[in-house]
């Protein structure tokens, strides 16, 4: 019996223990992490018949035929490496979900930021076309659940992040889609060039590719990926790389796909600029699987955006709180800032990121009254606003406090919107991003709910 071990107790690494034990092979699970939920898992599938490792530290053995990483593993650790070096194959979850779900058709959806929209999008609008064809990756299931699935779906929607590329190495999409690329992960892939090569070498496997002409980096050096690409624009057909024929761009206040108006720009609900670049995506994607526009259309009217990426979450006092915890970039938070009316009281801080933030400050400058400082960043960006003269900021600390002083610095300034955009990561104070986003819904809805005990 061949023997693998999987290393991370998450969603993946157990979707991917169920998969290779459904197909007979002897399983090992690891997790550095020890927690009374991840005891409980343990207990679960020692009775399915995988081992499981807490508190344990991977080593490879000689024993081993397979390594599979979850995606928040860093791909060049020493243990793997030195998995490597023993000639033990070495795979990520969603290589190994590949592997099992060849028959169906992928849409491989990467990029810094715009992937998990898009990603959501693309779903919406395939299921409103009466196909299954669930998200999964960052978003939704992991890929291995799809393949432990009775049905193998008839497409597979993955948003895959350059973690996954790099451990995906024979992933092969049906249509390659690259959102954007700005500088992120710098911490694990050094480079800016280094983190384009991945980025790419997942679109270079792709059948056909779908790249986003507005993007500065991907039109300067994507151009040679492939004779099949279709090219997005905002900005119209003259701004398209290559065939205008393939291109999907915006005319007239409609998305034109392939020669053809498809749908209005009106009719998507989110806001911002770079939300139409994610509808023409998502609308080129639908067009190459061969979808009618009038499931597109439907589709995307009725779509009502994704959790904490500029998701309203209530109004008080008429200001509007937005929740855009899931820009965790210099970049993603420039963004958010452009999409919303000013004056604007923002609500910045976590772990910090490395990158270029100018455009992010140059924002600020433009449209905001206020800057609320939470996290271990505080401090960082205290100074990086007094740099740009910049003085109106506070140092807050915690959310809560943010939210109650957010509420009042609104009201006095005047602001239209209460926005935490905070372009950090949110592991200072948060598992992740979803719940730091969680944490800012449940504060402003009990603002609300005081407000009204008050009356």
């Amino acid at each position: 019996m061949p023997k693998t071990h999987i290393i991370g107790l998450g969603k993946s690494g157990i979707a991917a223990a169920r998969l290779l034990k459904k197909n007979g092979w002897e399983v090992e699970l690891s997790d550095r992490n020890t927690s009374d939920s991840l005891e409980q898992q343990q207990q679960n599938l020692t009775q399915e018949g995988i081992t499981v490792k807490l508190g344990y530290s991977f080593e490879p053995e000689t024993s081993l035929d397979l390594v599979v990483v979850s995606p928040g593993v860093p791909w060049d650790i020493p243990p793997l490496q030195r998995a490597r070096e023993s000639g033990i194959e070495t795979i990520g979850e969603m290589e190994l979900a590949w592997r099992y779900l060849k028959s169906s058709p992928w849409v491989g959806i990467t990029g810094t930021n715009g992937k998990t929209t898009t990603t959501s999008l693309v779903a919406a609008i395939f299921k409103t076309a009466g196909l299954n064809a669930p998200a999964c990756g960052n978003i939704g299931y992991a890929a291995c659940e799809l393949a432990l699935l009775e049905t193998p779906p008839d497409w597979v929607i993955a948003e895959i992040s350059s973690y996954q590329i790099e451990s995906s190495s024979t992933l092969t999409p049906q249509i390659g889609v690259w959102t954007t690329l700005t500088p992120d992960h710098l911490s694990r892939h050094y480079t800016i060039e280094n983190y384009f090569n991945i980025k790419a070498a997942l679109l270079n496997r792709s059948k056909t590719q779908v790249l986003n002409s507005d993007d500065s980096y991907i039109r300067q050096n994507a151009t040679n990926l492939g004779d099949n690409a279709h090219w997005t624009s905002i900005k119209g057909k003259a701004n398209l790389v290559g065939d205008i024929a393939k291109g999907i761009y915006i005319e007239d206040g409609w998305v034109v796909a392939r020669g053809e108006k498809t749908v209005s720009v009106e009719s998507l609900r989110m806001l911002g600029n770079h939300n139409q670049q994610n509808l023409l995506m998502a609308v080129a994607v639908a067009k190459l699987a061969g979808i009618e526009k009038e499931a597109i259309a439907e589709a995307v009217k009725t779509f009502p955006g994704v959790p904490h990426r500029l998701e309203y979450i209530c109004t008080w006092n008429g200001v509007d709180f937005l929740n855009d915890s899931k820009a965790t970039n210099y970049d993603a938070a420039a963004v958010g800032l452009s999409a919303v009316p000013e004056p604007v009281l923002l609500i910045a801080g976590g772990e910090a990121k490395e990158g270029n933030d100018n455009d992010w400050l140059r924002r600020i400058k433009e449209k905001v009254a206020a800057v609320l400082l939470i996290g271990d960043a505080a401090e960082t960006f205290a100074k990086r606003l007094q740099k740009i003269n910049f003085h109106n900021y506070e140092i807050v600390g915690e959310m809560e406090r943010a939210v109650i002083r957010g509420a009042a610095l609104a009201k006095k300034y005047d602001a239209k919107v209460v926005l935490l955009s905070p372009a950090c990561a949110s592991f200072d104070q948060y598992q992740n991003f979803e719940q730091r986003g969680e944490h800012f819904r449940e504060l402003c809805l009990k603002l609300i709910s005081e407000g009204r005990r008050k009356r």
